[in-house]
């Protein structure tokens, strides 16, 4: 307020939200030097988004490209496929793979055959997936392991990132952390600056 909100996109796995004001609203909603935003992120402990709609059109329509990239990719399936699967609400491998098998039998251009193939396939990706996880996690270097403030959750986000020792760490930027991890911009200054913090005191 006092900005009129035209919609909100929540990200519940991110804790993120997208709020979508008109173009003349944008400078109340941010507020003099990203206060309003700000306020509104600590208040509610998420991550706020403010943009206009053609932002937010363009933000899904670049999301969609890479759930449509995706799918054509780890389960070996055309445009049309993987548009269906979209256009149902699939947004994940995961989704494929475990959402209750009746649900996806109600999608008409699939037969039950071509549901058992999908779920399969996506279950034979998550695995690959995970075992790629895991060896890439492997390579983090016990520094950043250590490292204060630092959980298991973020490590994999991480080494997926290429992002193996305290010094990659330290060296990027805010914006670069909160992208790999969804984390708020103060927790990700915290744990940076924390990762520097053995550059100034000498410190291995």
């Amino acid at each position: 307020a006092p900005a009129n909100v035209s919609s909100i996109v929540v990200d519940e796995e991110r804790h993120a939200m997208d709020v979508v004001v008109d173009e003349e609203n944008l400078a109340i909603a941010i507020g003099r030097g990203g206060q309003n935003v700000r306020l509104a992120a600590e208040l509610t402990g998420w991550k706020i988004n403010i943009m206009d709609a053609a932002e937010s059109a363009q933000k899904q329509a670049d999301e969609t490209f890479s759930i449509r990239e995706l799918f054509m990719a780890k389960l070996d399936v055309d445009q049309e496929v993987a548009d269906i699967l979209i256009e149902e609400g699939f947004t994940s491998l995961e989704e494929v793979a475990y959402v209750p098998l009746q649900e996806m039998l109600e999608i008409e251009s699939f037969d039950e055959d071509t549901v058992n193939e999908l779920r399969t396939r996506a279950k034979d990706a998550l695995l690959t997936l995970e075992i790629a996880r895991e060896e890439s996690v492997e390579e983090v270097s016990q520094d950043l392991r250590d490292l204060e403030g630092l959980n298991a959750e973020l490590l994999p986000q991480l080494a997926e990132s290429g992002v193996h020792t305290r010094d990659d760490l330290a060296d990027l930027a805010v914006d670069e952390l909160t992208a790999i991890t969804g984390q708020s911009e103060e927790e990700a200054k915290a744990l940076i600056l924390k990762a520097r913090e053995h550059w100034f005191t000498g410190q291995e």
